[in-house]
């Protein structure tokens, strides 16, 4: 136990790792039912007129919203973060994210209000995108900047479980429901699908008071003193700042980034949607969200098992085997899911999660190692943000056209030039493994 200089007592390293992981399993769990609603619900209830495919299209074209939301989430909330601190803006993150998913689960369908309904659709899933936009930046930055240098890749691990925890809660939460709604899909598409929705309001009142919890971070603390000391006279803001600085650093970080985001919203949203479709692999709903809680389990712990190896062998070396993984398994995937049994499809869903896990791990540690303290929260927000609209948005909107066109093979192909792009753009990064952080000389954590 050390006492930092601000004279504030030590911060339980446990409690920082359980604000992080509770408040990215809550965003990230609104994210997830959206995507998981997209693929079973929103055809029907917000675009009843455009027919099935046509309708999925349209679905996931909400969907991709977020992800070009997100961005500009990374540079609002990232100046904020950098500016006033990590925690307030979480806390405003949070906030966002759950008022903006409660009122998705409050929305009429088209039935009942026209086209208004889709067009307030996007209005919220552009709030989602913006809150989670802000989201994983802070959070890998309250583990990472409190956290030990040599373990460092094992801390970051927290915030990073929270899309695996959240991706079994989603599918977990639409698969009770439509167990007690019954078979039919009336009940369900009429108001089965909103209480996932509204069931979020009481997970944002936990992440809230596990937020309220936890002091400002050492390295924060340490640039806020640094500044008050030597005040630069041309104080740019952050998103300048960095760009100024480090582009190279956001650039490359986004395209090694986009092999992650391409396999996991394929996985968790666009195979979703695949697994029940006639015309995919045609298996019932229940089946499909009751793999998809399997495959959140399976990865959820491969990520734990490589954030702990990217401190031994490096968080570069990490994230190349999983891109050179991604090249082979991309090309494989859909043959294997056209076979159409329930055990081909489980096997290529937690496939896809284990290759995206494989990266993700050590990713909480690595971003936050490439930037410098004063624009470090919008720096990795930027970078992994941008990410998410070449592999979050593009691919899944892509994949039903190309399916229709070229066959599924098609989305192999995509996904695999994916993983090249990723494998060139980290290994052109330098590593960061045991790189200190600014507040180091003087740590405020214990560890147990």
């Amino acid at each position: 136990m050390s006492t930092p200089p601000t004279g504030r007592p030590p911060v339980p390293l446990r409690r920082v790792a359980a604000a992080s992981c509770a408040g990215t399993t809550i965003e990230f769990y609104d994210f997830f039912i959206y995507g998981t609603a997209a693929a079973l619900v929103f055809p029907k209830v917000f675009f009843p007129a455009l027919g099935a495919t046509a309708g999925t299209v349209a679905s996931f074209a909400t969907f991709a919203v977020a992800f070009f939301a997100r961005p500009v989430g990374a540079i609002v909330f990232g100046h904020y973060g950098d500016r006033i601190g990590r925690k307030r803006t979480l806390i405003s993150t949070l906030l966002l994210m759950g008022v903006a998913t409660v009122l998705i689960g409050l929305l009429p369908g088209a039935d009942t209000i026209g086209v208004a309904a889709p067009l307030i659709l996007v209005a919220l899933r552009f709030c989602q995108g913006f809150a989670v936009g802000g989201e994983w930046a802070g959070a890998t930055l309250l583990t990472a900047e409190y956290a030990p240098k040599e373990k460092r890749g094992l801390y970051g691990v927290f915030p990073q479980l929270g899309p695996a925890i959240a991706f079994a809660l989603s599918s977990g939460t639409f698969l009770a429901t439509g167990l007690i709604m019954g078979d039919t899909d009336e009940a369900f598409l009429a108001y089965g699908w909103r209480i996932p929705f509204l069931l979020s309001i009481l997970l944002v009142g936990v992440g809230l008071w596990v937020r309220l919890s936890i002091e400002e971070t050492p390295a924060f603390r340490a640039e806020q003193a640094r500044a008050a000391a030597a005040p630069r006279p041309a104080q740019k803001l952050p998103f300048l700042q960095v760009l100024r600085d480090q582009p190279r650093e956001v650039l490359l970080a986004a395209g090694a980034l986009t092999m992650q985001f391409a396999f996991f919203y394929m996985g968790t949203a666009y195979l979703t949607s695949y697994g029940t479709n006639p015309e995919g692999a045609a298996l019932s709903r229940p089946v499909v969200l009751s793999i998809g809680i399997g495959a959140a389990v399976v990865f959820g712990a491969v990520i734990v098992v490589s954030g702990m190896l990217s401190d031994r062998f490096g968080r570069r070396t990490m994230i190349r085997i999983s891109c050179a993984a991604g090249v082979v398994w991309a090309l494989v995937l859909f043959p294997l899911l056209d076979t159409g049994s329930a055990a081909a499809f489980a096997l290529g869903l937690t496939g896809t999660m284990v290759i995206f896990a494989i990266t993700y791990g050590p990713v909480g540690s690595y971003l936050p190692e490439l930037f410098r303290a004063r624009h470090r929260y919008t720096g990795a927000g930027l970078g992994y943000n941008l990410a998410g609209v070449l592999g979050g948005a593009i691919p899944p909107l892509l994949a039903p056209g190309l399916a229709a066109t070229h066959g599924s093979i098609a989305i192999g192909v995509m996904l695999a030039l994916t993983a090249v792009l990723s494998f060139v753009c980290v290994s052109a990064l330098t590593e960061t493994r045991n790189r200190a952080l600014e507040h180091e000389a003087a740590p405020a954590v214990v560890e147990s």
